[in-house]
């Protein structure tokens, strides 16, 4: 039998099992799964599998997988949760640490206060990068449900976002919307679905419907991507305190031509050895 050492992390309650890579390689999606139930398994939102790096100066490269198994480019909380580990295995070091994943280098820095801080890169609005399959010209692009016409934007955050403006966060149909919009045939790799209430220019309050996952305590490149659509129409400024289920975030950014900085904790609740 196989035994998978893991470390169970969180980012604002949104949940991983972080673990170095099997000599075999990737777990298969059924064991995921399995791994990823809450009364038969461990429990996660995501599992993040750690490999090395051959390339200079990078401390190491993840792989993201959801609770479904599917593998995905990017996750922000997760990204916060491998950099302060490395960070820990590598001794504290003072500078700032380059890890790369599937969506490409972020860097990160952890502060003495625990709060890690990476850089998300630059939100893509094109539609083909999300993808997104566009009918009309741009956005707003519009989903009818039930009578209800709701209005949305598009964005890439090196994984598919599509971000709704609502009255309030706290009374969204999340799960209803959230189920549709994910499936929908216009969205071919499927879609994380933010719903964003915008409170003044640097306060917001979200929910994520996460692909493959349903809603979650929190979810980072959702916080990133409601960020970058709030400040293109307008809505956000350049720094704004988000407001997740689990706790807050700090996001941050400047216009296009910049990427994306968040800013949020990353908390180590245990360490395990499981028989798969």
């Amino acid at each position: 039998m196989v035994k998978l050492a893991f470390t169970k992390m969180h980012g604002l309650g949104n949940d991983f099992i972080v673990f170095d890579a099997p000599a075999s390689g990737a777990l298969a999606p059924s064991v995921l799964r399995s791994l990823a139930d809450r009364h038969t398994g461990i429990g996660f939102d995501q599992a993040l599998m750690l490999e090395a790096s051959a390339s200079p100066g990078i401390a190491g490269h993840y792989r993201i997988f959801n609770a479904d198994g599917s593998e995905v480019g990017q996750c922000g909380n997760g990204a916060r949760c491998v950099a302060r580990l490395i960070w820990e295995r590598l001794g504290q070091p003072a500078e700032a640490l380059k890890l790369t994943c599937a969506a490409g280098t972020v860097t990160a820095r952890v502060g003495q206060d625990g709060q890690v801080m990476v850089g998300m890169g630059e939100p893509n609005f094109e539609p083909a990068a999300v993808p997104f399959l566009a009918t009309d010209a741009g956005a707003p692009w519009t989903l009818e449900l039930e009578g209800r016409h709701l209005e949305f934007d598009v964005v890439s955050m090196g994984n598919p976002h599509a971000v709704i403006r609502v009255p309030s966060a706290s009374t969204a149909s999340v799960n209803e919307v959230g189920a549709r919009l994910e499936g929908d045939r216009r969205f071919p790799e499927r879609v994380n679905v933010g719903f964003l209430e915008v409170r003044d220019e640097a306060r917001a309050a979200l929910r994520v419907y996460e692909r493959g996952v349903g809603e979650t305590l929190a979810c980072g490149t959702g916080a990133c991507a409601a960020v970058a659509v709030g400040r293109r129409r307008g809505w956000l400024g350049p720094r704004v305190e988000v407001e997740l289920p689990g706790g807050r975030l700090v996001v941050e950014w400047q216009g296009p031509g910049q990427e994306v900085w968040m800013t949020g904790p990353a908390e180590k609740s245990f360490e395990g050895l499981i028989q798969l």
